[in-house]
């Protein structure tokens, strides 16, 4: 099992970019990304903070439909 690194916010938003992933919006310290996979249309939610909790960071990956190693090419 590969380890989830500890990023901050800028990092992952950065990277889920590179994914496809489009920032709808913010409302305080909450970011909003969605993004079209076939018919579904995907949403998830990472917290300004720096850094975000490995635990945060490994939902927003399953939310996400990525692994870590897929997410680690593209920090």
């Amino acid at each position: 099992m590969t380890v989830i690194p500890s990023l901050s916010y800028i990092q992952i938003i950065n990277a889920l970019k590179r994914d496809g992933w489009i920032v709808v919006r913010q409302k305080g310290s909450h970011i909003r990304l969605q993004k079209r996979v076939g018919d579904e249309l995907l949403k998830i939610i990472v917290p300004a903070h720096k850094p975000v909790k490995r635990s945060t960071l490994a939902k927003i990956l399953k939310q996400a439909r990525l692994s870590v190693d897929v997410f680690g090419k593209l920090i």
